[in-house]
């Protein structure tokens, strides 16, 4: 069984530091990864990013993230990604992927920032003007990243393969939300990606008024978790891991 901890959307600034930090100290009691959902930050500044930095510095699991769009904002990104790094000592995807080995199982976790575009029956199409046609472009390379990030792990035998965004791959995570702004919340292409390689859990962030629970069309589970939503410092989930190295992912927050 591996427990993972998962947070997105904590948005925090000078005036945050410490807010979160005795509830990490206690991951080691509850989780064996803590996942960072995007919108680590207000607005993608370096001051902010240490700030993250030294919440997540040094703590007894590993740290895995991926940036959302309050973290480009500063238009600084690798910047805020190589702060998280160095300083926090996290592993920061962006269509790329890391292996761990949590309680002696071979986790693999592939992320990327994601993108929107909508759903299916009502998404965004590669036609007309230049920039309509970059937006969906975008949204399909990060999918397509991603992808191709799970099917590595794939290849390197994980036992568990978890998928981390930002924006959302799936509309049911998004309820709560004005309608008319799901096409800048998510994309079905993400959808589409984990489904096509496979995966036991995807996590995101993102949509602060939505809803935790989601599935894809493929039946992989979909959690939004962020913190407007799960109420909470981090949410943990548990994954079965199967002998057959198939591991079937089963929710127990």
């Amino acid at each position: 069984m591996i427990r993972v901890a998962a947070v997105g959307d904590i948005h925090m600034g000078p005036g945050s530091q410490g807010a979160l930090r005795t509830a990490f100290e206690s991951l080691s009691e509850c989780a064996d990864l803590l996942l960072l959902a995007g919108d680590l930050t207000r607005h993608g500044t370096p001051e902010e990013a240490g700030v993250v930095a030294r919440e997540i510095r040094d703590l007894s699991v590993p740290v895995v993230a991926v940036l959302g769009n309050h973290d480009h904002h500063d238009e600084r990104p690798e910047e805020v990604a190589a702060i998280l790094e160095g300083t926090g000592g996290a592993r920061v995807l962006e269509g790329s992927a890391t292996t761990l080995t949590c309680a002696g199982t071979r986790v693999g976790v592939a992320g990327t920032k994601g993108f929107g575009g909508g759903f299916v029956g009502r998404s965004a199409g590669e036609f007309g003007e230049p920039l309509m046609k970059e937006f969906v472009r975008c949204s399909r390379r990060s999918a397509d990243a991603l992808r191709q990030a799970l099917e590595e792990l794939d290849e390197q035998r994980c036992e568990v393969r978890i998928a981390l965004t930002h924006y959302s791959p799936v509309p049911e995570t998004l309820a709560g939300e004005p309608l008319e702004i799901y096409p800048f919340l998510g994309s079905y292409l993400l959808a589409e990606a984990i489904d096509t390689a496979g995966a036991d859990l995807a996590v995101h962030g993102h949509a602060h008024a939505g809803t935790e629970h989601g599935m894809t069309s493929g039946g992989v589970k979909v959690r939004n978790v962020a913190q407007p939503v799960i109420g909470r410092a981090f949410r943990v989930y548990h994954l079965q891991v199967r002998e057959s190295l198939a591991a079937s992912a089963a929710d127990g927050a």
